[in-house]
């Protein structure tokens, strides 16, 4: 596995690659929902990139990018016994020299739900994944559903920008009492890290109506704050039910759809998501 973190090395390396590359862009602080990613890159494809990156373009004011945690000892450990054959770990000097002015911005699919709560989020995020699709070249790029919306809006940007990339999403990979795997996780102290299971119950209470035949979709917005209600530890900052693809709010469920939810459990923000139909 080789490790490197100047562009210039970086296209050297893809340069000597033969067949079919599959990028797996992290922040780091990696867990086993990122493990998964790389496993399914590394199956599918005949060469793995795997970026770390914490990207501060995507965090606003306010927001948790100095603490954001890191341990790049750590994530190398965990990625070497899975065979991939590139890490990439610039840094912000390299993906935002000086004088850094240009931005990709996707517009209609990014103003609700995270968009509402961090306006300038995925800005940041749509310009660092452009970035790393021009500099890797991938023919495939995973991403977990947990981040349900970036993965809607970087489908979108791919398709927009007629980038020759297939944007896989996979599956949710979650603790054995059902709260989702994150980075951010470790935050999460005492009776806050039992409160969160909360997202995982009001997800399953509005899952079990749909699956009963229920497709009013504010009947499952309504379960799933009536369950977030019960835990006086959890913030609701949105719960929502919503087209798969546009991420339209419904009135009624016809076709394959996202229901989410943003909450704070302490100082700690979570969000989650299930996939019906």
């Amino acid at each position: 596995m080789k490790t490197i973190i100047g562009l210039d090395e970086l296209r050297a390396s893809r340069l000597s690659f033969k067949g079919t590359v599959g990028l797996v862009p992290t922040m780091g602080y990696l867990h086993e929902g990122h493990l998964s990613l790389i496993r399914l890159a590394r199956a599918e494809c005949d060469n793995v990139v795997v970026s770390i990156f914490v990207n501060p373009t995507q965090f606003g004011v306010n927001e948790d990018l100095s603490k954001y945690p890191r341990d790049l000892e750590r994530d190398l450990s965990l990625i070497e016994p899975l065979g991939v054959d590139l890490v990439w770990t610039p840094t912000p000097e390299i993906m935002y020299p000086t004088g850094y002015q240009t931005w990709v911005e996707v517009e209609a699919i990014t103003r609700p739900l995270e968009g509402s709560m961090r306006p300038t989020h995925f800005k940041g995020v749509t310009t660092v994944v452009a970035k790393l699709f021009n500099a890797v070249q991938p023919h495939k790029a995973y991403f977990g559903q947990k981040d349900a919306q970036q993965a809607a809006v970087i489908r979108q940007m791919t398709r927009d920008l007629n980038f020759p990339v297939d944007v896989i999403v996979c599956p949710t990979v979650r603790e054995a009492d059902g709260l989702a795997m994150s980075s951010r996780n470790k935050y999460l102290e005492g009776e806050d890290r039992k409160a969160a299971t909360v997202l995982f119950r009001a997800l399953s209470a509005a899952k079990e109506l749909y699956e009963g035949g229920e497709r009013n979709a504010g009947t499952l917005r309504g379960k799933m704050k009536e369950v977030l209600a019960s835990e006086p530890r959890a913030t609701v900052q949105y719960v929502s039910c919503a087209d798969y693809d546009s991420l339209e709010e419904l009135d009624v469920i016809k076709g394959k759809t996202l229901l989410s939810m943003a909450v704070l459990l302490g100082k700690t923000r979570l969000i989650d998501n299930f996939v019906l139909g």
